[in-house]
């Protein structure tokens, strides 16, 4: 099914850069040719998805058999302790991504006896941002292009009197973009002490894939809002994100400092002319988050409430008087109260941001690298991608002189 989908989104792409060819050379009857081709496309690739995230749901729903799931952290321990590669399938690492019980978070194989317990460091939770944007995986596809609307069409109208025996009035047609997802390679590195050695090998395998999917939240946490940093991107973030034509598919609100009014300003400059806030969320610094939680009136009463969540300490609510805006720390965003000049916080609905799954996560443990050290080197590689894939589907503050 996924490869039907596969073959169907790369079929609409070219038909897609047909009808851009056609609007190009104002073919006006090729183009609704095309575009009609590409409406017929559509129905049948929302059936496709449709099938496809009834079966992921399923999967992710699916209460995880106990005895099966210890008989493969076993092996896949054992293999990791022989210094062999051990492969997490893309519905694997989504179901992590998605918060699912995973012997990461220690819900399949608990640690027993003493000793045997390797407590990470205090705030190495990685940002909730990867678990709420859109995830798809996308194994065995190259770079493709997910097609967005940029404007509408505007009818034309006019009395009855005035048009009457002229020719029908036209009227504008639609704007379409695409955004580009390509394949990214990211690896990913972390280290512990070798005393994980003395685990047995399903709880071995169980840290060893806790902290090499952290480490892998990590990077694509800071990869979704700030992209690859290269000067013409593979991987898009929410601050670089661009269409296939150059143009930026994220909008921007200057700001200069944080105070009483930024978060109206924000809330307002998403969503166009005829909508507000809907499911949009901020990511901000935890020094900008603990900024605006200063903020005091004339009666020195604090003007934000920050309510964090109880159950996942990185996310929570900024209460404004009657209003309440979700919020999720991002560590990897500038810092404006810290004098951070250029983009800073980012306004959106996560939805509105892709990120693609290219194929297998492929993780082992190297105890050469740091030996000397007592350290074993846990090492991840994967391939992924991701873009904007709704025209202004994100407000990016932005300092004046930036």
């Amino acid at each position: 099914m996924r490869r039907k989908l596969t073959e169907l989104m790369q079929q609409r792409a070219i038909v897609l850069e047909a009808a851009e060819a056609a609007l190009s050379a104002q073919d006006q009857q090729r183009f609704d040719s095309e575009m009609e081709k590409v409406g017929n496309m559509n129905r049948e690739i929302d059936s496709v998805k449709q099938l496809i995230a009834q079966q992921d749901k399923q999967f992710l729903s699916k209460t995880p058999d106990l005895a099966e799931e210890q008989d493969k952290a076993e092996q896949r321990g054992a293999d990791l302790k022989k210094g062999l590669a051990v492969q997490l399938s893309p519905r694997e690492a989504l179901r992590d991504l998605a918060k699912a019980q995973t012997l990461a978070q220690g819900q399949i194989v608990q640690p027993t006896g003493g000793g045997q317990v390797i407590r990470d460091a205090l705030g190495a939770r990685p940002s909730s941002i990867v678990d709420q944007v859109y995830v798809q995986d996308l194994t065995g596809m190259g770079s493709f292009l997910e097609p967005y609307v940029i404007s509408q069409t505007e009818a034309s109208a006019g009395a009855v009197k005035t048009n009457a025996g002229k020719a029908r009035p036209e009227s504008t047609d639609p704007v379409f973009g695409m955004a580009k997802i390509s394949p990214y390679e990211i690896s990913v590195t972390n280290y512990v002490d070798r005393n994980i050695s003395r685990l047995s090998p399903a709880n071995y395998y169980a840290k060893v894939y806790s902290m090499a999917m952290g480490a892998l939240r990590r990077k694509l946490a800071q990869l979704i809002v700030s992209g690859d940093g290269q000067a013409s991107p593979d991987f898009y973030g929410i601050k670089t994100a661009k269409n296939t034509a150059g143009a930026d598919i994220f909008a921007t609100l200057e700001v200069d400092k944080i105070d009483e009014t930024l978060l109206d300003s924000l809330f307002f400059a998403y969503g166009g002319d005829s909508e507000t806030g809907g499911g949009a969320r901020l990511y901000l610094n935890k020094a900008d988050l603990a900024a605006l939680g200063k903020l005091r009136n004339g009666d020195k009463q604090r003007v934000f409430k920050i309510r964090p969540e109880a159950d996942n300490p990185n996310c929570g609510m900024i209460e404004d008087g009657g209003a309440m805006i979700p919020y999720t720390i991002v560590p990897s965003l500038t810092a404006l109260s810290a004098g951070g000049q250029g983009q800073t916080m980012v306004y959106g609905d996560p939805m509105h941001y892709e990120l693609g799954l290219f194929g297998d996560y492929t993780i082992r443990v190297d105890e050469s690298i740091k030996g000397v050290e007592r350290m074993y080197t846990i090492l991840g590689d994967c391939m992924a991608g991701g873009n904007l894939i709704v025209d202004k589907g994100f407000v990016v503050a932005t300092t004046a002189n930036a």
